[in-house]
């Protein structure tokens, strides 16, 4: 069977507009939470977010050199990672039209973020709105279509924060039974009253910097970013550089509540385990785990008692969410970029705001920037309804 591996990578995030800004960023331990200063909302100044630093009329001009209000915010974030992907791989035009290339693309906002002005603009006029096109979760993905000429297979996933990660092991499927010789893959979310409000409702938003695996973490931080990997065929390489090679992954449903994991977290073990199985690896190969670390009270004792029934010793651990926030449908492809650049770099960068561990675990992630040799990096996204998934990259 063909080997997988990762050729370009794009993101921008609330640490930075590029790839390397952002390994910048980690590497010094600067966080993007802070603040909302760029979208309406009640909870300005009480509930710290971590948005990408450019207005959505600044992405506008950056992509596209002119205002164009009804492409969604989601949609510029989608466009501008996308573009450094496939820049940074080095595809070439006659690739990308190619029916061979596939696009996969998550979110879970979607269009929603212009949610209030498909409200007023439909009730001022009576009528139709151009705001409709671009509100469903599809847009995202057809703009990025329209965008790059893509003509071969295109869909969108909405596994709420398991979403990109899925996007990743979807594409890496396409590959691997012949429907695609080369899949952009990822994910991109916006912040949104939609989202703020709703998460709020489940009293999971903090006050502060979210602080993971911590015994006093009080809830996570709201990001807003894209990510985007190409990935490709071992046989189509010819010479080209790759990062890493996407070496398993897995997918299970822990079926226990719509908003949390089991308290034994029996779906993040599952898709651990299958993840070590479809790698041939076996739990001691693990250098280092990308946590899906939301700094909420079920989801960072669950993890942290499946990481502990997993492995006999658990191995390096941190959340890069004290970071970025947690960028909800992108979270998967962010911290699949961030996963793979510790690898290349042979780095590890540090969950923030942590003090003590949860009694309960013991476990105390990585707290701050330091060089280890590693092979092999594991990386879990967790989402609403039990979806859970874990990818594996490997040194190539």
């Amino acid at each position: 069977m063909s080997r997988i591996f990762i050729t370009g990578m794009g993101l921008i995030s609330a640490i930075g507009d590029s790839v390397e800004e952002n390994r910048i960023s980690l590497q010094h331990g600067r966080s993007g939470i802070g603040d909302i200063q760029f979208y309406q909302t009640a909870h300005a100044g009480k509930l710290p977010s971590a948005e990408v630093k450019y207005s959505t009329e600044e992405l506008n001009k950056k992509i596209f050199g002119r205002r164009n209000p009804t492409i969604t915010r989601t949609s510029l974030l989608a466009l501008h990672a996308a573009g450094e992907a496939i820049e940074d791989s080095g595809l070439t035009k006659e690739a990308i039209h190619s029916p061979d290339t596939a696009l996969v693309g998550a979110t879970t906002v979607g269009g929603m973020c212009l949610t209030d002005e498909l409200y007023h603009d439909a009730n001022a006029k009576g009528g139709g709105t151009p705001y409709l096109s671009s509100y469903d979760y599809a847009s995202v993905t057809m703009a990025m279509q329209e965008r790059f000429g893509i003509s071969g297979e295109i869909s969108t996933i909405n596994t709420a924060c398991s979403s990109s990660a899925n996007s990743i092991l979807y594409g890496a499927r396409l590959i691997r039974h012949g429907f695609a010789r080369r899949v952009i893959v990822g994910g991109a979310e916006s912040l949104a009253k939609f989202t703020i409000n709703g998460f709020n409702a489940l009293n999971i938003l903090s006050s502060k910097p979210c602080a993971p695996f911590d015994r006093d973490r009080s809830g996570l931080n709201l990001g807003e970013g894209a990510a985007f990997l190409v990935l490709e065929r071992e046989e189509d390489l010819k010479g080209k550089k790759s990062y890493a090679i996407l070496s398993g992954f897995g997918n299970k449903n822990d079926a226990y509540h719509p908003s949390s994991n089991s308290p034994e977290g029996l779906g993040p073990f599952l898709s651990m385990k299958e993840a070590l199985e479809s790698s041939g690896l076996n739990e001691r190969d693990i250098n280092y785990i990308n946590a899906h670390g939301t700094g909420t009270e079920n989801n960072d004792e669950t993890e942290s008692r499946a990481m502990i029934r997993l492995f006999e010793k658990v191995p390096p651990f941190s959340s890069t969410k004290s970071f970025t926030g947690h960028t909800l449908g992108a979270a998967g492809a962010v911290e699949a970029v961030y996963s793979i650049l510790s690898l290349v770099h042979q780095e590890l960068y540090p969950s923030l705001s942590f003090q003590n561990p949860i009694p309960e675990t013991g476990l105390i992630p990585v707290l701050q920037f330091i060089k280890k040799p590693m092979q092999h990096i594991m990386s879990n996204s967790f989402g609403f309804g039990g979806n859970c998934s874990t990818l594996i990259f490997s040194k190539t």
